[in-house]
């Protein structure tokens, strides 16, 4: 199949602009929601006719100047501008790289289960969890399974909840999950996942169509865990150097603060359930 994935981008972030965003008069009934194509091209300094044929497919391999005026003109951000460029196969960091193996290395085990006080877990670029630390299955508890970051926003029933604002987390989200177009977008797993949730969730198609990009670098996470009520936290995600698409993310909590405390009862209710015998009421 093959779908036009650079045009679809450039379609999607001119329809979100509007002229006085980007300091341009308006003249006429605009008959398109957003910037018209030959204002993109104004801007951009290319010719009309070719970025058009840019965006309906017909040309597939501009240059990374092109692309570096096309990101300017549709005031890309540098994630943005990054999957334009890999959308084209021109990024330096390639394409056809979204998945490495499931396997986590067991020196990156050990590391997370050396966080025993912070949750640290490993995912994919298409937010699969491949690996969790004791304290991050605990925080994920509610899900099941604890599997996939976009399934279980979407269509787990216990994401609404978890997620104190679950727009925010959405739209994050969703984010993540189209950055990870850019490396392979034909990738099967990637495909599955997204027909998945788009079939089950009209807010994801919705979000979906938006092609907005964001890395999952760092952020702040407002939870609400059923067993120890509410959790601030913020996280940062490192790049696995030995398995290209596998990322280490840790959570952390302001050091003597409500979240602080609460993740430690977390983790005293996790190891107590889990040395529970079999069949008992803390099962």
């Amino acid at each position: 199949m093959d779908d036009n994935h650079l045009g679809e981008f450039l379609r999607a972030r001119r329809a979100g602009l509007r002229p006085q965003d980007v300091n341009m008069a308006s003249h006429g009934v605009r008959r398109v929601t957003g910037l018209r194509r030959e204002e993109v091209a104004v801007l951009a300094g290319v010719n009309a006719d070719y970025y058009t044929r840019l965006e309906q497919g017909r040309e597939r391999h501009p240059s990374s100047q092109v692309l570096d005026a096309l990101s300017r003109a549709l005031l890309l951000d540098t994630d943005a501008c990054d999957h334009l460029h890999r959308l084209a196969g021109v990024s330096p960091d390639g394409r056809g790289s979204l998945h490495t193996s499931g396997q986590v290395s067991p020196a990156l085990r050990q590391l997370m289960d050396g966080y025993p006080h912070t949750p640290a877990f490993v995912m994919s670029r298409t937010l699969d969890l491949l690996a969790a630390n004791a304290l991050a299955d605990a925080l994920y508890a509610p899900f099941t399974p604890a599997d996939n970051l976009a399934r279980m926003t979407f269509l787990d029933p216990a994401g609404r909840q978890f997620h104190r604002d679950w727009d925010r987390a959405a739209e994050a989200t969703v984010a993540n999950l189209r950055q990870a177009s850019g490396f392979a977008p034909e990738h099967p797993r990637l495909r599955h996942l997204v027909a998945t949730l788009a079939e089950h969730s009209a807010e994801f198609r919705r979000l979906w169509a938006r092609h907005t990009v964001r890395g999952k670098t760092q952020d702040a996470k407002q939870l609400l865990h059923p067993d120890v009520g509410p959790l601030s936290l913020t996280y940062q995600t490192f790049d696995v150097r030995d398995a290209p698409g596998q990322q280490l993310v840790i959570y952390h909590a302001e050091p003597a603060s409500p979240s602080a405390h609460a993740l430690t009862l977390l983790g005293a209710l996790h190891a107590s359930e889990k040395r529970a015998p079999s069949g008992s009421a803390a099962q």
